[in-house]
C-alpha cells in the first residue's frame, strides 16, 4: 500500500521557517513523508535577518544576504507562496485561511511568525492611520533596512532609540556611511540585559570615541520632521530622521485569535508542541522556558528538533533550550556575553560563586568571569576576542576552569589539557567536540569530516555544514580551520581519525 504523505504547512518564511523547510527536506528529499506548503508574508525569498546590520554598514548588499534562490522551492519539492500570510486558523477542520482568500488543509501547522518591531507610545511616531510617519524607520526587516539607507544620507543626522544589540548595530552601522548619530537609551547603561553596568560603560565610551552621540537615561517624548526630537531631559535632538530598535514583540496573535495558549509568546513543550497538539511553533513567536527570544540559534535548533519529530527521523528528539551567547556585530568592537553575569558582584565563597572582573575603560576593554564550583558559568568580554573565544570553549564545554583564571581573562594561551580553545591556540590543539559554529552548532569534528568528504575551502565547508552562514562572526575560525587542514602533511594528526568520532 502507497503511504500517503502527511500535509505540513508552515506559517511563515522567515529564517527559521526557512530552516525548518530546510531540515525537513534533509530528511525527506523526494517528499515522501511529508508535502510542505509555505506562506510568507513578506513579498522576498528568506533572508539571512542577523546579517541587516551588515548590509545597513555596507559591508554586504541585499542580495548577498538571500538564504534561496528563485528555483530553490520547485528543485526541493516545496509549495511556497511569497507575499502571502496565514489570516486565521479553523482548528477543526484543520485548514488555515490566506490573505489571498484561499485556504489550505493540514495535517501538521508550523508557526513561524517571528516578532515585530515594538514602536514606543512617543508622540509622532506613527500616522493617523497606524503606520510609521515621515522620516521614522523600524529596524527588523530588510524592507526596513532599506527605508533607513533612504532617510540617513552621509551627513545627515539621525537619532536611534534603544540601545540593546540591535540599536547598536544600527548605529555603529550608520556612523559608518558618514551619518552622525545619537542613541536614546532610556536606562542607565546600554545593553542591560546582557551586560551589568561596568560593561556598559566601558561600551558606551567606546561607541562615543567611534562617533557615535550616547544618551542614557533619556526618553523620547516627540518627533516632528518640522521640530525635531524632543526628549524627557528638556533637549530637542535636530534630526533629519528616526530609527526605532526598541525591542521586539512575539507574532502570537494568530495562535490566541485560534484559542491556543500564549503567554507573551505561542506556549511550546520540548516537542515544541503547542496546546493543541496538531499545531507547533518554533522560532522567535515560539516561548519556550528553555530560551530567551530575538536570537537565531534556538530557533535553528528547535526546527531541527521538531523535523525529526514530524518525517519520523527520531521520534526522542527534543528540545531542552539553548545556552544563549550574545554577539554585538559591530565593525571596531568585539562584544560576547554568556550565562547569567547580571547578579553577581566581584568575590568568591558565596554560595560556591566566584566572580572576577578587569575594567580597563581607556582602552575599551572589560571582563568579567562568573565561576560556580570551578565551572564557568557567565561571561562578559569587551575588547579581547582572544579571551572571548577561550571563554565561549570553556562555557560550551563545561569543563573546568584552568587555575590560571588571570589567563583565562587576559586571554593567554592555554594548556591543551584545559580543554579550553581560543585564536591565540592551534586548530590542531581543539578537541573534536570544539563548537566552532554556534548558531548551527557545528563543531570541528563535523569540520573536519566535510573537508575529508571533498569540502576543502572555506565555501564548500559552509555549503556542507552552514558553519559561518548565521551571524558570521565564527567564519574566520572555519578559514584558520580549513587553511590546517588543507596544509597537512600525509600523517599528520589532521588526517588521522578523530578520537571520539565527528562529535
Amino acid at each position: 500500500m502507497t503511504q500517503v504523505s502527511r500535509r505540513i504547512v508552515v506559517a511563515g518564511y522567515g529564517m527559521v521557517g526557512a530552516r525548518f523547510v530546510e531540515e525537513l527536506r534533509r530528511r525527506d528529499p523526494d517528499g515522501r513523508r511529508v508535502r510542505v506548503s509555505v506562506f510568507g508574508a513578506e513579498p522576498h525569498l528568506a533572508y539571512n535577518r542577523v546579517l541587516l546590520s551588515t548590509v545597513l554598514a555596507g559591508g554586504l548588499s541585499q542580495d548577498a544576504v538571500r538564504l534561496h534562490d528563485r528555483g530553490w522551492a520547485a528543485k526541493h519539492r516545496v509549495d511556497l507562496r511569497t507575499g502571502v500570510s496565514v489570516t486565521s486558523i479553523d482548528r477543526a477542520a484543520r485548514r488555515v485561511a490566506l490573505s489571498d482568500g484561499t485556504d489550505e488543509p493540514f495535517d501538521e501547522l508550523v508557526l513561524a511568525t517571528g516578532s515585530c518591531a515594538w514602536i514606543p507610545p512617543t508622540d509622532g511616531l506613527l500616522g493617523e492611520d497606524g503606520t510609521l510617519a515621515e522620516g521614522v524607520a523600524a529596524f527588523r526587516d530588510i524592507d526596513d533596512c532599506a527605508r533607513i539607507l533612504r532617510l540617513a544620507r552621509p551627513g545627515s543626522r539621525v537619532a536611534v532609540l534603544g540601545g540593546g544589540l540591535l540599536g547598536l548595530e544600527a548605529a555603529r552601522g550608520l556612523t559608518g556611511r558618514g551619518v552622525r548619530v545619537s542613541v536614546l537609551h532610556p536606562v542607565g547603561h546600554l545593553m542591560e540585559r546582557q551586560l551589568d553596568a561596568g560593561a556598559g560603560a566601558v561600551l558606551a565610551g567606546t561607541l562615543t570615541r567611534l562617533g557615535v552621540d550616547v544618551r542614557l537615561g533619556v526618553l523620547a517624548k516627540r518627533w516632528s520632521m518640522a521640530t525635531g526630537l524632543e526628549c524627557d531631559d528638556g533637549t530637542t535632538l535636530a534630526v533629519d530622521a528616526v530609527v526605532v530598535a526598541a525591542g521586539v514583540r512575539p507574532e502570537d496573535g494568530l495562535a490566541a485569535e485560534a484559542g491556543i495558549a500564549c503567554d507573551r509568546g505561542v506556549l511550546v513543550d520540548d516537542t515544541l508542541t503547542t496546546s493543541d497538539d496538531r499545531v507547533h511553533a518554533v522560532g522567535d513567536c515560539a516561548r519556550h522556558p528553555g530560551t530567551v527570544s530575538g536570537l537565531v540559534q534556538p530557533g535553528w535548533e528547535q526546527a531541527a528538533v521538531l523535523a525529526d519529530l514530524l518525517t519520523g527521523s527520531d521520534p526522542a528528539a527534543r528540545y531542552r533550550g539553548t545556552p544563549v551567547v550574545t554577539r554585538l556585530k559591530a565593525r571596531d568592537i568585539d562584544l560576547a556575553a554568556v550565562g547569567e553575569v547580571l547578579d553577581h558582584e566581584c568575590g568568591s565563597g558565596i554560595d560556591g560563586v566566584e566572580v572576577l572582573r578587569l575594567d580597563d575603560p581607556s582602552r575599551g576593554r572589560y571582563a568579567k568571569l562568573v565561576l560556580r564550583d570551578d565551572r564557568l558559568t557567565g561571561a562578559i568580554m569587551i575588547g579581547s576576542p582572544d579571551a572571548a573565544a577561550n571563554v565561549i570553549q570553556l562555557y560550551d564545554s563545561g569543563a573546568p576552569a584552568p587555575e590560571d583564571r588571570l589567563a583565562l581573562l587576559l586571554g593567554r594561551a592555554l594548556p591543551p589539557e584545559s580543554g579550553v580553545v581560543g585564536g591565540s591556540v592551534s586548530p590542531a590543539q581543539l578537541p573534536a567536540t570544539a563548537v566552532i559554529c554556534r548558531c548551527n552548532t557545528v563543531s570541528k569534528g563535523k569540520l573536519v569530516a566535510a573537508w575529508r568528504s571533498g569540502a576543502t575551502s572555506p565555501a564548500a565547508l559552509a555549503r556542507a555544514t552552514r558553519a559561518g552562514t548565521g551571524c558570521g562572526s565564527c567564519q574566520q575560525a572555519v578559514a584558520g580551520i580549513c587553511e590546517w587542514l588543507n596544509s597537512a602533511e600525509p600523517g599528520s594528526p589532521a588526517l588521522r581519525p578523530i578520537e571520539g568520532g565527528a562529535a
